[in-house]
């Protein structure tokens, strides 16, 4: 099967969005500030019909500009980051540094990829790491194309591993603290749990790159070519310098709250200081940046597509229709069915509704009251959202940084469903039985 090119893909979501909304029932639930978390979350047992407003194929084009808009803030962080990394990369730093790590390990991809995706997982538990990855690609790429390996590994090694982290993150403050927020949950509560859970989830994902990898290995290496070594001055300080600005990446986020207007100053100041410690000068540095602007601007613009799927449906007034069309059947389940019935909902939800908060802010208050009634566990409750929502963005075309990431690394979308369907299908399995768990157990 192959797939449409992903602006075509993502255009031609747009649109049935807009289809959609002549056709589903428009309502909306009302909403309050909640004092826990500092947004709007929907207040349960409101929804009720509101007038229609269908999309026009106009509008729905209206949107993709619109979309874009939205994303102002993530798309330009993707652009500043990917222009300092391509500065980085101007100095030779990286290419040396992959060139150390391949002499030094030759062939052992049984070394080098659970490193690395152990590296982006601890990415996504920490952070929800995901758009930051989309600069780090092309180092990705050529540490793979060193090892003879097909680009889809660096995918898997990076994104997939991080959103794995994510997904079954006992810290994670996108997903886990929001949640447990809405939830009244005592922060970090059940992370023992989650960390069993966790490390059997990564476990999988790593088996599940290397054995792809053993058996595509010898068709990878026939195409690879071998590429010079690079020669760029001063690699040392250079490489430190991206890694202090990574553990002070760490420390913004988590300490100070810091954005993606944040986080692309920061890296903004990394690219200039590593173009002038790595010899580029003041002109080298700029035009590094430039380079860099221009290879991430395809990456960028899709998450802005990406974005317009939801702006479309919210202009449609059917966001809350879909949300609550699809949890209305789980209270009839019996317990247990209840707790996997609504980790299935999420990741249906998560694609038209991509944004981890965004998700989280709409679905819980009303998932919680409704537990409660279930008599399930707030605690289940949250994994099911973690779970569902966490490992659809493994595969939805709505993640704007997972299309942006396969375009930078040249791997069509249907070859990396090829890769990452089986491994989603055990992960799902694992959540599905990490919430079994939980109910048989009380989990609070």
């Amino acid at each position: 099967m192959r797939f449409p090119h992903p602006l075509t893909l993502l255009v031609g979501c747009v649109l049935v969005a807009a289809l959609a909304s002549h056709v589903l029932p428009p309502g909306e639930y009302d909403r309050r500030d909640d004092p826990a978390t500092g947004r709007r979350v929907v207040v349960p047992g409101t929804y009720h019909p509101v007038p229609p407003r269908p999309v026009s194929a106009f509008q729905a084009l209206v949107a993709i500009p619109r979309g874009m808009s939205d994303a102002a803030a993530v798309t330009f962080f993707v652009f500043l980051i990917g222009g300092a990394f391509t500065v980085v990369d101007e100095t030779g730093a990286l290419r040396q540094g992959v060139d150390w790590l391949v002499r030094r390990f030759g062939h052992a991809e049984r070394l080098v990829i659970p490193a690395a995706a152990l590296a982006f997982a601890l990415g996504g538990v920490l952070d929800n790491m995901k758009e930051e990855i989309i600069a780090l690609v092309p180092v990705m790429l050529l540490l793979t194309r060193r090892l003879g390996l097909q680009p889809v590994i660096a995918v898997a090694m990076s994104l997939g591993a991080a959103a794995v982290g994510a997904a079954f993150s006992p810290i994670n403050p996108f997903q886990v603290g929001i949640a447990q927020q809405l939830a009244q949950l005592p922060l970090l509560s059940g992370s023992l749990f989650r960390i069993v859970f966790l490390a059997v989830a990564l476990t999988i994902w790593i088996w599940g790159t290397l054995r792809y990898t053993a058996r595509t290995r010898v068709a990878a290496s026939a195409g690879a070519a071998p590429e010079p070594a690079a020669r760029g001055r001063r690699p040392g300080p250079v490489l430190t310098l991206v890694l202090v600005a990574f553990a002070g990446l760490v420390v913004g986020v988590l300490r100070y709250g810091w954005g993606f207007n944040e986080m692309a100053a920061w890296f903004f100041a990394m690219g200039v200081a590593a173009g002038l410690v790595g010899g580029l000068g003041v002109v080298g540095t700029a035009e590094g940046f430039v380079a860099g602007f221009r290879s991430m601007a395809y990456a960028g613009l899709l998450i802005g597509f990406a974005r317009a799927i939801f702006v479309t449906l919210e202009q449609g007034r059917i966001v809350d229709t879909l949300v609550h069309g699809l949890f209305a059947p789980v209270a009839h389940l019996p317990l247990g069915l209840a707790a996997v019935g609504m980790m299935v909902v999420h990741t249906l939800v998560h694609v038209p509704v991509p944004s981890p908060t965004g998700h989280a802010v709409l679905t819980l208050p009303i998932l919680v009251p409704l537990s409660d009634l279930l008599g399930l566990s707030r605690q289940v409750t949250v994994l099911a959202y973690q779970y569902g929502g966490g490992l659809c963005e493994l595969f939805t075309p709505t993640n704007g940084a997972l299309m942006a990431i396969l375009a930078a690394a040249q791997v069509r979308y249907e070859d990396w469903l090829r890769f990452a369907l089986p491994l989603l299908a055990a992960l799902l399995a694992l959540g599905a039985a990490a919430l079994g768990l939980g109910v048989a157990l009380g989990l609070r």
